[in-house]
């Protein structure tokens, strides 16, 4: 299924730091377009139809905000909320928001899907066919330019991704939101 292929956005509910889309087929439409989401309390879907809500993160709502593909209701009010105002959502609660957003959306287009790489402890676990298909190949964390890389965090990295067997990339978002991706191997010699 394409991003093209949803007929009608899916209606979410903002909540908090995420959206909900409680219509399960809703849910299962868009999570099966490229693996968005995730069912509230599935842990590892085992397949893109299930039938519980589906929990979006922030970078995901204003993606697919602005894809088309999702519209979102502020729950007391129920106006419907901009891309814009979901990004001003994120900057309230992380300085990085925009930067990550653009890493997102730049490897999003490129045909990767991106999961939180959470437990690997950078921003994202990107896939070339998705989870339960392959494995994460690329762990990328997010700098933005004007902050810095640290040596030591870039040890910590290359021996982190090594012991999980994936490249780690460090992408530093410009003043002009132009992307570097840098690349690291870990070498014994």
């Amino acid at each position: 299924m394409t991003l093209s292929s949803l007929k009608e956005p899916a209606s979410a509910e903002f909540v908090i730091d995420r959206a909900i889309v409680w219509n399960p087929e809703e849910g299962s439409r868009l999570y099966s377009m490229g693996y968005f989401g995730q069912p509230v309390g599935i842990r590892k879907p085992k397949s893109a139809v299930f039938d519980k809500p589906l929990e979006l993160s922030l970078l995901e709502c204003v993606y697919l905000i602005r894809e088309g593909l999702l519209i979102v209701h502020d729950p007391q009010s129920k106006a419907e909320l901009s891309a814009d105002d979901i990004m001003q959502y994120g900057k309230n609660l992380a300085d990085d928001f925009s930067d990550r957003l653009i890493v997102y959306t730049h490897l999003r287009k490129r045909g990767y899907i991106l999961r939180p790489g959470l437990k690997f402890g950078t921003d994202f676990a990107v896939y070339e066919k998705g989870p339960g298909k392959d494995h994460a190949p690329l762990l990328v964390h997010v700098i933005p330019q004007r902050k810095g890389v640290v040596p030591l965090d870039i040890v910590r990295a290359g021996r982190l991704a090594t012991s999980v067997r994936k490249k780690f990339i460090i992408a530093t978002v410009k003043e002009d939101e132009e992307i570097e991706y840098y690349s690291f191997v870990w070498h014994k010699p």
